[in-house]
């Protein structure tokens, strides 16, 4: 009790009885203007009386609750209120026999003052007890009949709605809102009395998310003005680019309820830290959206933010008119509508004279005319005087408000309610039955809830479990047109899913091409992303290196080992594959030599072959030299397996003749050396011929030392058979584009190795009796000049073996060490045939006088004359190579 005392103590004696007391509106054509002391609301008579709730003035300063009119938002919604209910008056199938009333009052947008002015709506739902009650002056209280609201048609802003609703539900009066967006208000445990015909801010920030990803834009700012509608929104759209992942916010930007001097030139300012974000989300009332604007304007920001704008901002004019050129390109939002022509109709034939129930409309009057209403106008500094003949769209511009629609089916969706209502309680009964008399809010609650009509633009009119509207919104930019003036233009809409015509935007100067804002540009083909921590939308661009390509946005990864990057560097190729050419540089001049070298060779054979029978070739072992000269040929025609492509039958043939030559040519002179050495050992000893000098133990001994290589090629291929890989290490170089895989037969260096080893051996230990045989004459046999092969052979191969491996890790491995082995095989196998055979071949050919038999002498005198010649004969009485041949033929003979 109280509670309800002090609630009728304020409401009685505060301020009830001057809204109690009749309008007064004077003739305009005397040209007095209503008593300001009376315009606090609108009362509209009635059997059932609909509160109204609109912001017809701005927030006001200085103290003062309520600044200057608002034409759109204000008039243009509080008509289209009266004129939905003159036309369900008029309506006799919705609710016949039953008059509407209303009680539309000013919240001034704003929310405590607007708390206060509703408190009118609950006063007789209110117990009077007030016989212990005075008034100041002693008085009892005088007590206005209230009147009985049984719904509430608003507010506009959501900051206003929420504290009017936590009002309204404690008197379980139904609200109604045509205008608050704020996703709280869809709280149906808080605001359970509160339903509205406009979707809520959370299906409006999905569809602001929507049109900033179809720009392209993933860094933007937000911009809200305190209080549940900004701060709400923003919030949304904070939470919905968080779920996505898509969109990052550089700064969220709040603007004080009650701004300082300067306080919009400082947001300016914040929002250029982030210049990179240029698309600006505003969750704004129209007097911010007004003064950020003008700031934009005022520090040359003209052109540079992308606005981004709520259905607050829509498709008002009030909020660009003198700073067009700065809101040029802004998107902005509206719940989708269509404009009522019947409004137009109505709102233009307003005048002075036929619309005295508006108590506001002189002060619109002279706002709208830009002229003055008597002394008492509210326009002192005009010199204008009103006539009150002036026409609205004719003396004036004129634009449909775009929540007017909203308004009217608020209005139409309380009145099908009452009507369900009606036909339950009432069962056909005229006019308000018994049963109507005290409405029951919670049961007009279920009826609201459960409307379904075609609203004034053509759409359903529904509500959800909690009470919200269906989203469906039209999406306008702000575009100059080709009179050089600038309007909203539709681009597209949105019901649960965007629509948007980007052909159809124009941005700056009628500039077509989509503006970006990006904290960062798009990496390159090839680049990996590295983002900014905590920043997701803002990263470096790295360049994936070496052998590494672009996986993923974010990622590089290493190429599998026979593949490089491709030029682009977003994928993998293989790794071109070369071998040994035969017009490279590196194998002409190996197979020039190897030619050269078979071509001599030939010709020697040739050359002993047809002067077989003659004593030099007889002298020289012709067993013996056949089968040197076959492995000189070999040398030199390796070469050319060497080069050619590799397959398993080339790599098979390199397997078995890369040693096979040099053993044939080391084998014949190791025999041969130490037959040499044998005999005049012997000669020491006996007058007996040694064992095994004959040409076939001579060729015995040699094919045996030949099968020792043969034979560890043959175990060489049962344990790896000859198969061609492609080395791709060789090659492997720091810039990919220059990677090669070399094509090679599977050999290794150990397996080169182990393939020479044994002709190498069998050369050094050729050596070795070269050193021995070195005492012998140089008139005897081919001691000397086999010596001297093999000195040269042997600085031939040590400056083969650093030269071989010291390239293992080069470029050119492959060129160079081919190029090494061949022409070293080349060079060994010249030097046996440049200094064993050319010299008989001269001999023979240019000096066949020389190339005559000698009488024969016994084995023992002619070994016993070899051993003392080169004791007692120093320039010989006989002719060089007559004791050698004498010696040669002896043992030829005596072996046959």
């Amino acid at each position: 009790r109280l509670g309800h005392f002090l609630f009728h103590f304020l409401t009685s004696c505060s301020w009830l009885l001057p809204l109690a007391s009749p309008q007064r509106i004077t003739d305009p054509a005397i040209g007095t203007a209503p008593n300001q002391e009376y315009a606090h609301s609108i009362r509209l008579e009635g059997d059932i009386i609909l509160g109204g709730l609109f912001p017809v003035h701005s927030r006001g300063g200085g103290g003062m609750p309520c600044g200057e009119l608002k034409k759109e938002k204000g008039i243009h919604r509080l008509e289209a209120m009266m004129f939905a209910i003159d036309l369900i008056n008029k309506d006799t199938e919705l609710l016949p026999n039953i008059t509407l009333g209303a009680r539309i009052l000013d919240t001034c947008s704003r929310d405590t003052y607007a708390l206060e002015q509703s408190l009118t709506f609950v006063q007789a739902l209110i117990e009077k007890d007030g016989s212990d009650v005075r008034c100041a002056n002693g008085d009892l209280p005088i007590f206005a009949k209230p009147d009985k609201i049984v719904g509430v048609i608003g507010a506009a802003a959501s900051s206003v709605s929420i504290m009017v609703a936590n009002i309204l539900r404690l008197f379980k009066i139904p609200q109604i809102s045509y205008a608050s967006t704020a996703p709280e208000l869809s709280d149906n445990t808080r605001y359970d009395f509160f339903s509205r015909v406009v979707p809520p801010d959370s299906y409006q920030a999905q569809a602001m998310m929507d049109i900033v990803t179809a720009m392209g834009w993933n860094y933007v700012s937000t911009l809200a003005s305190e209080g549940n509608y900004g701060e709400s929104g923003v919030e949304a759209f904070v939470q919905i680019s968080r779920e996505t992942g898509g969109v990052c916010i550089a700064q969220s930007l709040k603007i004080p309820r009650e701004p300082k001097p300067g306080e919009f030139d400082k947001i300016i300012m914040r929002l250029l830290e982030t210049s990179n974000a240029r698309a600006v989300i505003m969750f704004a009332n129209e007097d911010d959206i007004r003064r950020i604007l003008n700031a934009a304007k005022h520090n040359n920001q003209t052109g540079h933010f992308l606005w981004v704008g709520s259905d607050s901002w829509g498709s008002k004019i009030s909020p660009v008119i003198g700073q067009e050129r700065v809101a040029e390109g802004a998107v902005t939002i509206l719940p989708k509508r269509a404009s009522v022509d019947a409004f137009d109709r109505y709102f233009r034939s307003r005048s002075l004279s036929n619309n005295r129930r508006n108590v506001w409309f002189a002060e619109f009057w002279e706002e709208n005319f830009g002229c003055k209403l008597g002394m008492h106008g509210k326009r002192p500094g005009s010199p204008k005087k009103c006539t009150g003949l002036e026409k609205v769209g004719r003396d004036s511009s004129y634009e449909q408000e775009g929540k007017v629609q909203f308004v009217m089916d608020a209005v139409y969706a309380m009145a099908h309610a009452l009507h369900r209502m009606h036909r339950e309680l009432c069962h056909g009964y005229p006019g308000l039955c018994p049963k109507m008399a005290n409405i029951d809010g919670k049961e007009l609650l279920s009826h609201i809830r459960a409307v379904n009509f075609n609203g004034s633009a053509g759409t359903p009119v529904v509500f959800n479990e909690n009470g919200d509207a269906p989203g469906r919104y039209d999406i306008f930019q702000y575009q100059s047109t080709n009179r050089s003036t600038r309007e909203y233009k539709v681009i597209g809409t949105w019901t649960n899913k965007l629509h948007l015509n980007v052909e159809a935007m124009q941005w700056r100067a009628g500039d077509p091409s989509l503006p970006a804002s990006v904290c960062s540009v798009p990496c390159r083909m090839g680049e990996r992303k590295k983002i900014v921590k905590g920043v997701p939308c803002c990263w470096h661009c790295e360049r994936c290196e070496g052998y590494h390509f672009q996986a993923s946005e974010f990622s590089c990864e290493l190429c599998p080992y026979e593949q490089r990057p491709d030029a682009n560097r977003t994928g993998c190729q293989n790794i071109p594959i070369i071998k040994l050419e035969w017009h490279s540089p590196w194998a002409v001049i190996p197979v020039f030599i190897s030619m050269l070298g078979i071509i001599t060779t030939t010709f020697v054979i040739v050359t002993f072959v047809r002067y077989n029978e003659t004593p030099i070739v007889r002298a020289s072992g012709r067993e013996m030299s056949y089968v040197l000269l076959t492995g000189i040929f070999l040398c030199y025609a390796i070469t050319f397996l060497m080069i050619a492509a590799p397959d398993v039958g080339v790599c098979s043939f390199r397997r078995i003749f890369l040693g096979l030559g040099m053993c044939f040519s080391y084998a014949a002179l190791l025999t041969k050396t130490n037959r040499i050495h044998r005999i005049f050992e012997q000669g020491k000893k006996s007058v007996s011929a040694p064992r095994f000098i004959s040409p076939a133990s001579q060729l015995a001994i040699t094919f045996s030392l030949i099968s020792v290589q043969l034979l560890g090629v043959f175990v060489w291929f049962a344990v790896d058979p000859p198969h061609t890989f492609v080395d791709y290490g060789e090659q492997r170089t720091q810039d990919p584009a220059a990677a090669r895989g070399v094509l090679k037969c599977d050999i290794s260096d150990l397996s080169l190795i182990c393939s020479l080893g044994y002709s190498i051996l069998l050369m050094v230990t050729c050596t070795v009796y070269a050193i021995k045989t070195r005492g012998v004459p140089e008139t005897f046999n081919e001691a000397k000049p086999i010596g001297f092969t093999m000195y040269t052979t042997c600085i031939i191969w040590l400056a083969f073996i650093p030269i071989f491996f010291g390239t293992a890790q080069s470029a050119e491995r492959m060129y160079i060490q081919t190029t090494t082995l061949t022409i070293s095989l080349s060079l060994s196998a010249s030097v046996s045939l440049g200094m064993l055979y050319m010299p008989k071949v001269y001999v023979i050919i240019f000096h066949p006088e020389q190339n005559i038999p000698k009488r024969k002498r016994s084995f023992k005198a002619i070994v016993t004359a070899a051993t003392m010649s080169g004791k007692l004969q120093k320039g010989g009485d006989r002719p060089n190579g007559e004791v050698k041949t004498e010696l040669c033929e002896s043992m030829e003979t005596n072996s046959e």
